[in-house]
């Protein structure tokens, strides 16, 4: 078996990113712009060397890159038009600039972007903004829409988050393909058991029998938690235990996001975007607090703290330690939080000031690992020399 390496994988405003680390988790080396610079929402890997990155936006229109070598060199799929297209048809020395063709594309002008990827049991899949969810059976160069969640009866009545109507997070259960759960800001949590087919918006609170209506800041006072959801993670198990951060608050559900509980009390804020879920130990997250939607979005009191807890969320204890205490204004977005596998586990995140953090200790201590990259969108971490279980 090779040694064992680390590679996090950096979505950000400028390309995709790649952060080398060796088997000990240290002499962290940058490698990058790639994907043509452009802004990349989503970054995913496995441990073969095969990566995806999904991004794009109004003038480029949406695409999904793939790499077969580790990152060293990558295949564009362009899905959507952009602004670059309509200027390109009225000038030819344009469209050569940009090396636009002029061939059709496979969606149109249906969305601008590609925000979230997932891979899982041979399928590929995509969220994007306006929020569609895809799916490729060939490793990302032909795409078709799953018609189940674009047709869902509600979907007349989703409303977009401050950054637009976006399906953001993809899981999918460790052992039955037709399972899955997304979700959308800010429409909510969506499930489908059958593969995609069919879809149960699934956003209702644990006590919502025995306590409608209610006054949720997020919500309709229905019984629902709030819609615009900003991260998901599965913890490890049989698939039934998912966390949840959203515009107002942590919560957990016990049995796949037929019911939420709030697991705020005892966190600064309850505002704040990813959340992160041990490898191996279901009642171990974090997740990095916010100061709130009208007070600038930074860390509270502009001192910095990934908070963990170890029980489920029934209690959590701030970690500072190596983060900076003063005058810190960065914000951490939604997907610019990851994990490793190593033990202890590694926990990462990135800001949008152009910073990594990691904690190789399970977020006990912190130290900055890379800086002044453009804004980091997403994290993730591939592990090489090592095969997931």
């Amino acid at each position: 078996m090779p040694e064992r390496t680390f590679t996090v994988l950096l979505g950000t405003t400028k390309g995709v990113f790649l952060l080398r680390g060796d088997g000990d988790r240290a002499n962290w080396a940058v490698a990058g712009p790639f994907c043509d610079g452009w802004p990349v929402n989503h970054v995913i890997g496995d441990a073969s060397g095969l990566l995806w990155a999904g991004g794009g936006g109004d003038w480029y229109g949406a695409a999904v890159w793939r790499s077969e070598d580790g990152g060293e060199s990558w295949e564009k799929t362009r899905l959507t038009r952009g602004t670059i297209d309509d200027w390109a048809e009225d000038d030819p020395d344009v469209a050569e600039m940009f090396g636009v063709t002029g061939d059709p594309l496979p969606f149109d002008d249906q969305f601008a972007q590609v925000w979230s990827l997932c891979h899982a049991h041979g399928a590929l899949y995509a969220g994007t903004k306006p929020a569609t969810l895809l799916v490729s059976q060939d490793g990302g160069r032909a795409w078709e829409r799953v018609d189940g969640l674009t047709d869902h009866p509600s979907a007349a009545e989703w409303s977009p988050g401050a950054a637009g109507l976006t399906l953001h997070t993809i899981l999918t259960h460790p052992t039955d393909p037709q399972r899955m759960w997304v979700g959308i800001s800010a429409a909510g949590v969506f499930a489908t058991e059958d593969g995609g087919q069919s879809w149960e918006r699934r956003n209702r609170l644990s006590n919502a029998a025995a306590c409608p209506p209610h006054d949720h800041p997020a919500a309709p006072r229905d019984g629902e938690t709030g819609h615009c959801v900003h991260n998901m993670m599965l913890a490890p198990g049989e698939g039934a235990t998912i966390y949840q951060q959203n515009h107002h608050g942590v919560w957990r559900s016990p049995d796949g996001g037929r019911s939420w509980e709030d697991i705020n009390e005892g966190l600064p804020s309850t505002f704040g975007f990813p959340i992160q879920v041990h490898p191996r130990d279901p009642e171990m997250i974090w997740t990095l607090p916010l100061n709130g939607d009208d007070n600038g979005r930074f860390p509270p009191g502009a001192a910095a703290a990934v908070w963990r807890s170890r029980d489920g969320g029934k209690s959590w204890q701030d970690h500072r330690a190596g983060l900076p205490q003063n005058g810190c204004f960065f914000t951490v977005l939604r997907q610019a939080m990851a994990g490793d596998r190593a033990d202890p586990a590694g926990v990462y995140f990135g800001t949008n000031s152009g910073s990594v953090f990691a904690s190789f200790d399970e977020g006990e201590n912190w130290s900055e690992i890379a800086r002044h990259l453009p804004t980091i969108l997403s994290v993730e971490v591939v592990e090489e020399g090592v095969r997931r279980v």
